[in-house]
């Protein structure tokens, strides 16, 4: 990366740059108290911001300085609830300004700087949040990376490494022994334990199945509504659920009164090809287990012995990786640049061009310019169906929260591209007379209407004069989650887990 390169991103953080921000890592694995003494620190500031990786975090945060008597703002890219006065605001990364200037802020997960698809928003807080205090809080495996960063700013760091407050026991032997069989996961599953499969199909058959085995079971996975997660975590929480089924959702964040972490499988498909977990994802699961003031000892295990030796593996060795160039995301001004220098209005020719101009960047940077694939598939998608939106427009409608792979969801992404393109008014999608009962086979649709509304809300303020409905979304929503919390508890599973229809395959 040149050093105009370098520059011209750099001010797009002109506040951060005047603030001389002194920056605290409290780095470690989970259970170690991380995040918890930097929100104390955000707590008492006169002012503070907290950035977070989900939905979820930002408002179980925001509630939590609530609770303490903190007046909170939360925002995301499809809500804005602003409290009168308010001088502290729960974020999601995406959401950072960086022209409002705070005295504390609280970057979370900042290991998801390695994540292909977002990384680049951990990069913006890293380098433009405008705060006199920067807290930044996760695993240790990023840590080289961002002070090679913070030294080209020229920016003071300290560093924190904190210890587990409670042991993580790898188990002495795997649940089913040499193969697995569901009989002998049923007699030794406990109150307390997480299932942890890597499909939401996988957790609804575990569910549906342990429920039978005579289990309250609460079930958590990326396609459910924060809302709705936070019902799950809550009935688990209170002993209502005795067995968590989750998918790695439960890797961030999220406080569970876990007592042993189960992995139902130690790969996962990651959007080409099925993987083994890596040390980074593995701890961040395992090390949900064993509760600091509920447990005096977590437990970790898989379902077979020749499993275990990657599970040992992964939790001994260094989950630390070499010093990387932080991602950084391409503004609608860069865009908009390029398109008259190519010259073009084809969002996805632009789009190109940068993957091939950045591919082509030599030597070890501290930072690079990134354009991932599901932009370049979005990108399509906007100049074959609204080929004379400006190409701000278009860049702007790049960062959509979409679903692209899912077809629904994409569907609807052009119907709404069309009314904007038309500026046509565009409704809230309505709700079926389903949502009304507790049929168990609508789950899946009802989880793509949630879908639908996020897409909408967030289009709502970027685009209010055509999508109008905003003030509906709660009341849909909470239709929506009271469905799928019903619906949860009585659907049926698929049948068989992943692993054992591999398994009937061989006998």
């Amino acid at each position: 990366m040149s050093l105009s390169d370098f520059q011209a991103y750099l001010s797009r953080y002109a506040l951060a740059r005047q603030l001389k921000r002194q920056h605290h890592f409290y780095v470690g694995p989970t259970n170690s108290g991380k995040t918890y003494q930097a929100l104390e620190t955000l707590r008492k500031a006169e002012s503070g911001v907290y950035l977070a990786p989900l939905r979820l975090l930002a408002m179980e945060i925001r509630d939590r300085l609530m609770q303490a008597g903190v007046p909170c703002n939360l925002v995301t890219g499809e809500e804005r609830v602003i409290m009168p006065g308010a001088r502290h605001t729960a974020s999601t990364i995406e959401m950072l300004r960086p022209d409002h200037a705070v005295d504390v802020a609280v970057i979370d997960e900042i290991q998801m700087l390695m994540d292909p698809d977002r990384g680049s928003a951990w990069t913006a807080a890293l380098v433009g949040v405008p705060a006199k205090q920067v807290f930044i809080c996760g695993a240790n495996s990023v840590t080289a990376s961002c002070t090679r960063v913070l030294d080209a700013l020229n920016e003071p760091y300290t560093l924190t490494h904190l210890q587990r407050m409670t042991p993580l026991v790898i188990e002495d032997a795997s649940i089913c022994g040499e193969r697995y069989h569901a009989a002998k996961l049923r007699k030794v599953l406990q109150a307390g334990d997480a299932i942890i499969a890597f499909s939401r199909k996988d957790v609804l058959t575990l569910a549906a199945r342990i429920r039978q085995w005579g289990f309250n079971v609460a079930t958590i996975y990326g396609a459910l509504s924060p809302e709705v997660r936070r019902g799950e975590s809550a009935r688990f929480a209170s002993g209502d659920a005795q067995i968590l089924i989750a998918t790695d959702a439960i890797g961030m964040g999220l406080n569970l009164p876990i007592r042993r972490v189960i992995f139902a499988n130690i790969h996962k498909f990651d959007g080409v090809a099925p993987r083994p977990l890596n040390a980074t994802e593995m701890r961040q699961i395992a090390g949900r287990a064993g509760r600091h003031g509920l447990y005096e000892t977590g437990y970790v295990t898989v379902l077979e012995d020749d499993e275990q030796w990657h599970l040992n593996e992964m939790l001994a060795c260094d989950d630390t990786v070499a010093p990387f160039a932080l991602p950084m995301a391409v503004s609608g001004g860069d865009i908009e640049a390029l398109s008259q220098r190519i010259p073009t209005w084809r969002l996805a020719e632009c789009v190109a061009h940068l993957h091939a101009q950045y591919q082509r960047q030599a030597g070890p940077e501290a930072l690079q310019w990134q354009v991932t694939p599901l932009q370049y598939q979005q990108a399509l998608l906007i100049d074959e169906t609204a080929p004379r939106l400006s190409m701000r427009d278009k860049y702007r409608l790049m960062c959509a929260p979409l679903a692209i792979q899912v077809p629904i969801a994409r569907d609807y992404f052009v119907q709404c591209l069309q009314a904007i393109a038309d500026e046509r008014p565009r409704a809230l999608p309505l709700l079926p007379e389903w949502l009304k009962g507790q049929q168990a086979q609508y789950l899946e649709q009802a989880e793509l209407i949630c879908q639908h509304l996020s897409l909408y809300s967030w289009l709502s303020y970027q685009y209010p004069q055509v999508f109008p409905d905003r003030e509906l979304v709660d009341d849909a929503r909470k239709t929506l989650n009271g469905f799928i919390s019903r619906a949860l508890r009585v659907q049926a599973g698929y049948g068989k887990t992943q692993r054992e229809t591999e398994l009937a395959q061989f006998r």
